[in-house]
């Protein structure tokens, strides 16, 4: 059986999706749809840049969701290939609205002025320079937890956003927290670096942004999913559009459980994971949980072939 998966930020660039924007009208009637819809030259930024530009959360959140949404269209209308031979969406943070709109449970316009103000309100959250995140590697949660336990009678916030995979879990927090906690794993041999992000995410420092999210989402007409979605904060499907939209403000706060999410599948039989949308990082996280699994990634038209 087989899952499809959509990634979150960090997987943009400059001319994701062009092929297909040459290729297929389709493409091109959505990232139409996404100008209009948000009023700027979104389209331009996917296709050309340039890349400072596509790397503000703003931009990039909606310039993603719109190029893995475009993909998924090509994949459904254009190749023929029916949704319904998969059995699970799960998206990653962000990737979580492009599997909400790819199943139909959300409209591509409204997730769009979503996501676009997702960006603002995370970037907002907190003062630049404030904040940060750090990727640790080789460590594995049950470890880290222990190290985090070492900052327990520091004041400020760090904690983990990210469980991606067995040995890559992300740390976000105030600056000096993940200073702190960056020292502790140097001392103890362990690698980590910091992300080049403008914000830490998926902490409880977001919470501002999720509560300004909360209206937004809740004035959204959503529907229950028909397919299984498993979901970021619970790490598994969720159905009902109010518990959708619950967890989708929790989200931008807790701890994206995609290790989890992706073990869940495993063990409900999946033996097939596609990638639909810019990049292949959540390929190689899947690659790095289980070597049980087959993965691919959809960023060309001949990587279509793949799932045919």
């Amino acid at each position: 059986m087989k899952a499809l998966l959509f990634p979150g930020e960090g997987s943009q660039k400059a001319g994701m999706a062009s092929e297909f924007e040459k290729n297929f009208k389709i493409v091109k009637e959505i990232f139409k749809r996404a100008d209009e819809t948000l009023n700027i030259k979104l389209s331009e930024l996917i296709l050309n840049g340039p890349e400072e530009d596509l790397k503000k959360t703003e931009i990039t959140q909606p310039a993603i969701l719109t190029t893995s949404y475009a993909i998924f269209e090509v994949i459904k209308k254009e190749i023929n290939i029916d949704q319904k031979n998969f059995k699970f969406f799960a998206g990653h943070s962000l990737g979580e609205y492009s599997a909400l709109v790819s199943s139909g449970s959300l409209k591509f316009e409204d997730a769009l002025k979503l996501v676009h103000q997702r960006g603002k309100f995370m970037q907002s959250a907190v003062p630049e320079g404030e904040g940060a995140m750090l990727a640790v590697m080789g460590v594995d949660i049950k470890s880290l937890v222990k190290f985090l336990e070492e900052l327990k009678n520091k004041n400020g916030i760090c904690e983990i956003a990210n469980d991606n995979s067995n040995g890559q879990i992300i740390l976000s927090g105030d600056k000096k927290s993940i200073q702190d906690i960056n020292t502790i794993l140097a001392n103890n041999k362990k690698r980590s670096i910091f992300l080049p992000v403008s914000a830490p995410f998926h902490c409880s420092l977001m919470k501002p942004a999720s509560e300004k999210m909360s209206f937004l989402i809740n004035e959204t007409e959503m529907k229950d999913s028909v397919f299984e979605l498993v979901n970021n904060v619970t790490a598994e499907p969720v159905k009902s559009s109010n518990e959708i939209k619950n967890l989708l403000i929790k989200q931008i706060f807790s701890k994206v459980r995609w290790r989890e999410s992706v073990e869940y599948m495993i063990n409900k039989d999946i033996t097939d994971f596609i990638e639909v949308g810019p990049g292949k990082v959540l390929t190689g996280l899947v690659k790095r949980i289980s070597d049980k699994v087959s993965c691919a990634s959809i960023n060309t038209i001949e990587d279509i072939k793949k799932i045919k």
